[in-house]
């Protein structure tokens, strides 16, 4: 039998996780003050695919390890969660739908969406130090994910991206900048993460690198088609609302056409970085072709 279909490995990818995720939440039952644990279980466990952790799992492989690095998975998926909750703020986005349920602070209250949100980012890294791993391994990535997640990554991101609300933005540098710290830094981090943990050459460590800033980037892209193109109920949040706050995204700076000829572009780089890993490589680029079809 050969490989599974890409579409398949995430699902199980997924729902391993959201197992192990369950397992976790019910296990903290009870040490965390009620309410709070029904919102940090209501955003972390609302689905999605798990896009992150797949990724993980999926360099992780790449670079032939079958090691069991759920710890790490959960901890990624937790700092995600976390900057959901946020993003969906009235002071942020703005939003009430998220993966078509209420959004935390529209099911709970905000004083509660944001308690939440600071309970799982520290639980992400609560998790990270918990992954069987060489301690100068952990100590490493504990540091890689600050950084991704914090002021030069994802934070500095969204900081960037609400001035650029504010002031206007000045061209495609500015919102590829945004959008590398914003979205892409977790997504570099996650494909480093599973390169890292499976004990990787340098040389794949990079590649790995080269294909999560190529996918984080042409992961953003799509995300900017769908916005455009997608219904509400196919996005499970609320679709047009980019074009509809006047922010700039890949769309409305090139166009439908030549974003969706930037991701066709990007998709390349990505099977290209993937390539540098032979054949172990090839699971990579059937990843990066999924990310790309979710914008056609």
């Amino acid at each position: 039998m050969g490989e599974q279909p890409i579409d398949r490995q995430i699902k199980q990818h997924a729902d391993a996780l959201n197992a192990a995720l369950d397992r976790m939440m019910n296990e903290r039952r009870g040490q965390v003050p009620q309410r709070l644990w029904e919102a940090m279980q209501y955003s972390l466990l609302a689905g999605g695919k798990r896009v992150r952790p797949a990724l993980m799992l999926q360099c992780l492989r790449a670079c032939g390890s079958d090691a069991d690095i759920m710890p790490a998975a959960m901890s990624i998926e937790c700092m995600h969660t976390y900057s959901l909750i946020h993003d969906d703020l009235p002071s942020m986005d703005n939003d009430d739908l998220r993966r078509g349920m209420p959004t935390c602070h529209k099911r709970f209250d905000e004083a509660t969406a944001i308690l939440a949100a600071d309970a799982l980012q520290a639980l992400s890294f609560e998790l990270l130090a918990m992954q069987q791993a060489d301690a100068a391994i952990r100590i490493r990535l504990i540091r890689l994910l600050a950084a991704a997640a914090g002021d030069s990554g994802m934070v500095g991101g969204q900081a960037m991206d609400m001035q650029a609300d504010a002031a206007g933005v000045s061209g495609l540098p500015e919102v590829e900048r945004i959008h590398a710290m914003k979205t892409g830094a977790l997504l570099r981090y996650s494909c480093e993460a599973g390169a890292r943990l499976a004990g990787a050459s340098d040389v794949a460590v990079a590649a790995c690198c080269r294909f999560g800033e190529a996918v984080g980037l042409l992961f953003q892209i799509t995300d900017d088609i769908l916005d455009a193109t997608a219904s509400s109920e196919a996005l499970g949040k609320s679709a047009g609302k980019d074009a509809a706050q006047g922010k700039a995204t890949y769309v409305s700076l090139l166009g439908l056409a030549g974003a969706r000829a930037k991701a066709g572009a990007t998709h390349r780089a990505a099977l290209e970085a993937a390539g540098l890993l032979g054949e172990d490589g090839k699971s990579l680029q059937a990843f990066a072709t999924y990310i790309m079809e979710r914008g056609q």
